[in-house]
This record gives C-alpha cells, structure tokens and sequence, in this order.
C-alpha cells in the first residue's frame, strides 16, 4: 500500500448557510459520469481528512480541482496555494448551484455529511463520502436509495478497504481457510467520548470562522471555545460527531462485513454507560446479532464492539497464544482456526501450529480515491459504493443509539427502518434539521 493510503485519517468540516435551497435539478444529471477526459471536481472540506481526500484524489491525472467549500478561512489557506485557480466558497450551496461538477467528496464533521452528499447527488454529481456515510440512520438509508436511483458513482471514505491488508482478511475467509464463522470480537482503543461537565458560557467566534455554516443543519447554540466543538472534537458531541463508532467503526467493521457477508443485524444491545445530555461516552460494549450467511454457521452470528478502556474477554485474548492484542482490530473465530484482523497490518491465522507454513494468496491493494475516479470516468466501479457501504454505515449507527439504552436488547427491522420492542428508540433513528436548511430527499 503506497505512503498516500496513511494519510491522515481525522476528517474535518465545511458546512452550509442560512436559507432553503430551491434551485433545478434537471439539466445537471447531463454532465454525470463523463466517460473520459477530464473529471472536474470539489472538495467539500478543506483540511484534516478534507485534505487528504481532496490531495489523493487530484494526483489522478484526469482530475481538475476547481473548487472547494470551507467554513474556516484559515483551514482553506493550504487549499489556495495548492491550487490557485480554484475557487474557494464558505457555503456548500453556492459552491453546488455556481460551479459545474463531474465530482466531489464530503470531507465534513458528521453531522453535514448526508446534507451535502443528497445536495450534490440532485445536482447530477458523483459523491465519494467519508465515513460515517451520515449522522443518522434514516439519511444513510435516503442517501444510498437516492444514488442508486439516479445511478451516481460513489464511495466512502473507508480507504483501507482497498489495501492490501484488509483485501487478503477478506479473502481468507471467503476461501474458506478458518471454516464457517461462529463469532466475531472487533475494538478500537479510542476515546471520542466526554463524561464532563459543558462549560457554560458564550465565546467569541473567531473571526476566520462562520460558525452558523459551521453549524449547519444543527440547532443554533453559542459557540464555545477551547476546541471544544472546532476543530477536532466535534467527534465528541451528540448533535455533531458519531463517537468511536463513527470514526473508527465503519473502518475495523469493513472487513468482517465483507468478509462475513453481513447484511443489517436484528438486535443491538449495548452494555456501557449512555452519553450524556452533550457527549458521547467511551468505554462501549455493543452485541451484535446478524442473520446467518454463507461464510457463517447457521443461526444469529454474534458480532460484539468494544472501544476506549474495554477489551474482549480474558477467554478469547488467549486464543492469540501470547501474541499482542492489537489496538484496534479484529478476532474472527472459525469452525477451523482464528483469523486476526489488525488494523492495518497482515491478518494472522490462529492456532500457530496448525497454519505454520501456510502461504498467503498473493493480492495487491488499490487506490480507493483513484477508484473513485476512474469509475467517474467510466472505467471500473468503486467497491465501497453507498449500496455496499449504506448498510455497513447502518450497521454502525445503530450502536450508537443502543448506547442510549443500556442493558436494553433493541430489535430491528431493517426493512421498515424502526426498532420493533423499544419504541422510544425510534426517535433517534431520523432527527429533524433546523428551519430553513431542510435538504431535498432527507
């Protein structure tokens, strides 16, 4: 995998305005999907994971940069002298109404990632998303029915799901190599929690900033200081960022969702401690039961989450025979053996003495931005495309509102887009955007 596959992973904003945007919709579906030639594209987001997407994707050859929409002037500086004819835009709207795109990427805080996906996607562009595909629930599902239905390219940002690490995981089990899957134990060793108290005061906003952009879809609040929302620990906030399990879910899930063939789990049950009233809290254990699929054994195969301070039990760290938990990955446990998915190294098979002398099939990793591009131009598909990575987004998400009912098993019917026995957790399966920034398709 290439030095450009470990950029920054820590993605940043860009956000809206003020008004409803009402603009025709018809002709842009003309200028999607140019079969060759040049792709001209944006950035939605200008720094932090913004730039890493946006640099990766313009070292395609076929690729223009015309344009990028950032909130913070001082976050778009590397932006403009990077590319000097480009244009730079505080308002996503303006950008998508003013410029003529074969292409984009969603580079923002979470909280406008499904605003400015859906937008793009009526304006006849193809979206590269980062992950989390959305906030909630109910825009993943929209915006994943929506390209769909008008046939856009798109991708998430879940970039190691093309190197070669996490394409050999998946390839082992798919062979067969460790039997049917039993159970899965999957952890990252972050944070983006805050149990504290929110200060309560009203700072200046800075003058670089637009903090009502910034803001978004959200309900307006005064702005505090002190990087307590910007620039990086909006991951931390209920109404903004998805915790560990956005930032880091959608990445270590990948692999086993592929490799399992997983489709949407049944129930969810969280055993941590609920966010409080601003932030998410660490330290999660989240159950997992999915329907059983080709690569499994027959039944409710458990898939359980751990993040912060939690590990998988005693029990199952000694199936690694004295090897290192990594901190952040997976355990796959197999009829025949133990496949070991750290994040982002070589998968290990398990017991030693079984797999000693066993020959990996050889696999190359890709660029998953130039992915992205080339099947704009007609040459190829994405193979995180929002119908794959839609319900892996899903899957995510819903252990994030699980956290807001500990020790309660959440049934859920994926078809009809609602938990069956807990009715109050309904409601944080779609939130209702401020007045005036309601978006077409959400």
């Amino acid at each position: 995998m290439s030095s450009a596959h470990h950029l920054p992973r820590r993605q940043f904003l860009k956000t809206a305005a003020s008004a409803v945007f009402a603009a025709p919709f018809i002709t842009r579906d003309l200028i999607a999907n140019p079969p060759s030639g040049q792709v001209i594209h944006a950035s939605f987001g200008a720094a932090g994971m913004a730039w890493a997407d946006l640099t990766s994707i313009a070292t395609h050859k076929s690729v223009r940069m015309v344009a990028c929409a950032e909130v913070d002037s001082n976050r778009a500086l590397e932006f403009r002298k990077k590319f000097p004819d480009a244009k730079v835009y505080a308002d996503y709207r303006i950008l998508l109404e003013k410029e003529k795109l074969d292409s984009c990427n969603v580079s923002t805080p979470d909280h406008m990632h499904a605003p400015i996906g859906m937008l793009a996607l009526h304006h006849g562009v193809n979206v590269y998303g980062q992950k989390p595909l959305t906030h909630d629930l109910y825009e993943t599902r929209r915006l994943a029915e929506f390209a769909a239905q008008k046939k856009r390219v798109t991708q998430m940002g879940i970039q190691i799901h093309s190197a070669r690490e996490y394409k050999l995981a998946v390839q082992l089990v798919h062979q067969g190599v460790i039997g049917k899957v039993r159970e899965v134990h999957t952890w990252s060793n972050k944070a983006w929690g805050d149990n504290g108290t929110m200060p309560q005061r009203n700072d200046p906003v800075p003058a670089n900033l637009n903090w009502d952009l910034w803001l978004g879809v959200c309900q307006p609040r005064p702005f505090i200081g002190g990087d307590w929302y910007h620039p990086g620990n909006w991951r931390k906030r209920l109404d903004f960022g998805t915790g560990t399990f956005g930032d880091m879910g959608c990445h270590i899930f990948d692999p086993v969702f592929g490799a399992l063939g997983l489709t949407a789990p049944v129930s969810v049950r969280s055993e941590g401690a609920p966010p409080n009233s601003h932030s998410w809290a660490t330290n999660a254990v989240i159950h997992y039961l999915f329907p059983a699929t080709q690569y499994t054994v027959p039944g409710k195969i458990p898939v359980t989450w751990y993040d912060g301070d939690q590990k998988p039990p005693a029990e199952i760290r000694a199936l690694l025979e004295g090897k290192p938990l990594p901190e952040q990955g997976s355990i796959v446990i197999g009829t025949e053996g133990i496949l070991v998915i750290p994040h982002i190294e070589d998968p290990i098979l398990l017991p030693q003495a079984k797999f000693a002398g066993f020959k990996f099939p050889k696999i190359e990793g890709a660029d998953h931005w130039h992915e992205f591009v080339d099947a704009v131009r007609g040459q190829g598909k994405t193979s995180a495309g929002f119908e794959y990575s839609g319900p892996l987004t899903e899957s995510v998400l819903l252990g994030s509102v699980a956290t807001r009912f500990p020790k309660t098993t959440l049934d859920w019917n994926s078809s009809k887009l609602k938990f069956t026995n807990v009715k109050e957790a309904n409601a944080f399966v779609r939130r209702k955007y401020r007045a005036g920034w309601e978006t077409r398709g959400l």
